[in-house]
């Protein structure tokens, strides 16, 4: 990567298995409705003979906002891990296509390509079961320092900081990035995510590695324990970013819109209204992808989550976690770029 970026994202480069499913089906297979649950390789064949017909394409939560960022015109790279396999393939040629910039070689041994499958249900919520495969295999020699001094903002997925060498991969991203004057965000990703690391999270905020966070309402209660999402958003306002300021946090609440919190102000930003809600899965990616497209621009913060909750709206009218349709069209069709 020769030319600066505006964004580079680590995340879990994992090829996505979607498929419509009843709410019996979930209870029949043991799975919690609306949630990431990690599987094994046998689980994850045995899930896959017994689910419908399945849509496949490129998925990941990080290389979701990496692919939204780069339709609206963002410079954007990608940090993750395949298997030199077909789904690995699949899964590079997609990223490349949007404009995305993927330069991770392929691991040639070890586990397969990541996959996760999306079971989604009539009233439009996913279920997740992800088998993450090579993505584990992402350590600190994928991470180029030169890239990450090149990009404006570092883009952490929460998702990936289940793997102990990633976990060190993501501190060097921190410390190169800040070293050289530039943002990090991070994603919260899931509240059963939050779950497992809460303590690990809240020590990534607190010693200033986080400048800007992105949670939705539930995973924002799960970090901090509380059933009072008025309780959550005001913890969130006490938080201080790595550069000595209050952090940045995006709060996404559904059909309620999001919430832009920095210190002793809470701005809420309307949800963009949708013909019909088909499928959630990216709904939170591209709300971040439009975000920081607005953000790496220049763009103020009430207007950049304008602009995520416009991409966010295009994603759930249908299936799959990538855009259908133009979105920087459709930006400025709504004058927000």
């Amino acid at each position: 990567m020769s030319q600066s970026l505006d964004l580079l994202v680590l995340g879990n480069a994992i090829v996505d298995l979607i498929a419509h499913a009843e709410e019996d089906f979930l209870v029949k297979q043991g799975v919690t409705k609306g949630a990431m649950q990690l599987v094994d390789e046998p689980r994850a064949e045995s899930l896959f003979e017994v689910m419908g017909p399945a849509t496949v394409v490129s998925g990941g939560s990080g290389a979701n906002t990496a692919v939204g960022a780069a339709l609206l015109g963002t410079k954007a790279g990608f940090v993750g891990k395949v298997h030199e396999d077909e789904l690995g393939r699949l899964f590079s040629h997609d990223l490349k296509a949007t404009g995305v910039r993927f330069d991770v070689p392929p691991a040639t041994e070890g586990p397969t390509t990541a996959r996760c499958f999306i079971l989604v249900t009539p009233d439009g919520e996913r279920t997740m079961n992800t088998y993450l495969g090579a993505c584990q295999g992402l350590s600190p020699d994928d991470v180029d320092e030169a890239i990450v001094r090149s990009a404006r903002v570092t883009y952490l997925e929460g998702y990936l900081w289940d793997p102990p060498a990633a976990k060190d991969a993501f501190r060097k991203a921190v410390k190169v990035a800040h070293s050289a004057g530039n943002a990090v965000a991070l994603t919260l990703s899931d509240a059963f995510c939050v779950g497992r690391y809460r303590e690990e999270f809240l020590d990534l905020i607190r010693n200033g590695s986080i400048d800007i966070l992105f949670a939705n309402i539930g995973e924002l209660q799960s970090l901090y324990q509380t059933d009072d999402p008025d309780a959550a958003v005001a913890a969130l306002r006490e938080e201080r970013g790595g550069q000595g300021t209050h952090l940045l946090g995006l709060v996404t609440r559904s059909a309620k819109g999001a919430l832009v919190v920095r210190g002793g102000e809470v701005r809420a930003v309307d949800a963009f209204p949708v013909r019909e809600v088909i499928d959630t899965t990216g709904a939170g990616d591209l709300f971040a992808a439009g975000f920081l497209a607005g953000y790496t621009r220049g763009i103020d913060y009430v207007s950049s989550a304008r602009l995520g909750a416009l991409a966010a709206a295009e994603v759930i009218e249908h299936i799959g976690a990538r855009p259908q349709r133009d979105l920087l069209a459709l930006a400025r069709e709504h004058k927000l770029i």
